[in-house]
């Protein structure tokens, strides 16, 4: 009995004196690198072109990630027309009256509204990889083109000038939202508080009101 009682405290000390392998220590620069990229690339852009060999093939990869079209296009039925045919004379429906109305609200021609609720599909079509996703404009942006613009150039007044400084903001608004696409740069926004988000709409929704 006490032979066991030996044995047994000789095992305890053989498992307190055990050690746990620990991996090897990463320099500080890469666990940088590597937390950094986890947190604003999770979604690697760069993947699809690397797993490619050739100059031909990556340049292919980059188009297909650019615009999505080319990987569903060639399998696009009539089936599938059909069924986007009712969705786009559904959506139509609405975007029409709404498109009018939001350039009313940026106080510029109803015309402006409609190419404004025409072309954005169009790109994002080519462009976007959502196929539940109704873009177009949105009542915010015209309320804030509208306040914006006004303050500095009335609308009654000089026409032509506020329909160019329209026309000017828009433009390279788009190209800023162009570029973010592009380069995926959408994980931005999850950066944006929820508190954020609903007080600046929240304003907004007031300045409509106020209107």
């Amino acid at each position: 009995m006490g032979g066991s009682a030996a044995n047994g405290g000789g095992g305890g000390k053989a498992a307190a004196g055990a050690r746990v392998p620990m991996p090897p220590a990463k320099p500080f620069l890469e666990t940088l690198g590597g937390n950094m990229k986890e947190t604003f690339l999770p979604d690697d852009p760069f993947r699809v072109v690397r797993r490619e060999r050739g100059c031909g093939r990556r340049a292919l990869a980059v188009l297909r990630y650019v615009f999505p079209l080319m990987e569903w296009a060639p399998s696009y039925t009539l089936g599938t027309l059909k069924s986007d045919l009712i969705a786009g004379i559904t959506i139509a429906s609405l975007a029409i009256p709404q498109g009018i109305s939001y350039a009313k609200l940026a106080y510029l021609p109803p015309v402006l509204g409609l190419y404004s609720s025409f072309v954005p599909p169009l790109v994002y079509a080519m462009m976007g990889s959502s196929r539940d996703l109704a873009v177009g404009t949105v009542a915010v942006a015209s309320l804030l083109i509208g306040s914006m613009l006004s303050a500095e150039v009335s609308p009654a007044d000089d026409p032509a000038l506020y329909l160019h400084l329209a026309l000017t903001a828009t433009f390279f608004a788009g190209v800023f939202q162009a570029l973010l696409g592009v380069l995926r740069l959408g994980f931005i926004v999850d950066f944006l508080s929820h508190a954020t988000i609903v007080g600046f709409m929240g304003g907004a929704a007031t300045g409509g009101l106020l209107l």
